[in-house]
């Protein structure tokens, strides 16, 4: 069971504690919930918190209310993966296009060298790291809508990360070479060739989540 962290309101811990378990997958796509479980999972705090939580996160887009039946956890077909990175690549390479002057040089440094040697990384690491590149690019961008689409888009592919297994060690090495050639033409301010490496990384991307789905689904 969960416990509440005195210094977080209820309803902030209640969003956090099952937003947490969706992104993991603990709470599986297409999984149904209930209310009464949610409470007793949070260590018995009330429903009202909980039910706040739950319309945050329908709002996200990772549950589903449906009327006399409960809560649903939103599914996630291999369909969805197209989807995902056809916003990714709509979003990312023009941030670099638009924004990309706004990129801190430090931190484009920092990247560069921590993503010189993909084996000097932790494999457990490689998805937080991935994360903090792709979220320094986007908050370049000052436009706060589009920020709320990335985070939602996001959301589902760290389930996306879940569902398609282990990281596979060649993908480790291309995804590296793939952002430094992305940082190196940030460097050079070349904005349009770095649109053009975002947009090539994201589809080698697509085309590896997608292998490895089809490859876990054929192994149950």
């Amino acid at each position: 069971m969960g416990e509440p962290n005195k210094t977080k309101p209820l309803k902030q811990y209640a969003y956090d504690f099952i937003k947490k378990k969706i992104l993991s997958c603990e709470y599986a796509p297409g999984q149904h919930l209930n209310e009464q479980q949610l409470c007793e999972e949070m260590n018995g705090i009330s429903r009202t918190p909980v039910r706040d939580a739950v319309s945050r996160l329908e709002q996200e887009g990772l549950l589903n209310i449906l009327p006399k039946k409960g809560i649903l956890v939103s599914e996630l077909r291999i369909s969805d993966i197209n989807r995902i990175f056809e916003v990714r690549m709509l979003l990312e390479p023009y941030v670099l296009r638009r924004y990309g002057n706004r990129l801190d040089t430090d931190r484009l440094r920092y990247f560069s060298q921590i993503m010189s040697d993909y084996t000097k990384v932790p494999s457990d690491s490689f998805y937080d790291l991935d994360d903090q590149f792709h979220g320094f690019i986007m908050h370049a961008m000052h436009n706060q809508y589009l920020m709320d689409t990335y985070k939602n888009i996001n959301n589902m592919n760290q389930r996306l990360r879940m569902l398609s297994g282990s990281l596979v060690e060649n993908r480790l090495s291309d995804t590296f070479a793939e952002h430094r050639a992305i940082i190196s033409a940030c460097q050079q301010k070349d904005w349009d060739s770095a649109a053009d490496a975002m947009t090539l990384h994201l589809e080698a991307s697509r085309i590896s989540t997608f292998q490895l789905i089809v490859e876990n689904e054929e192994n149950y």
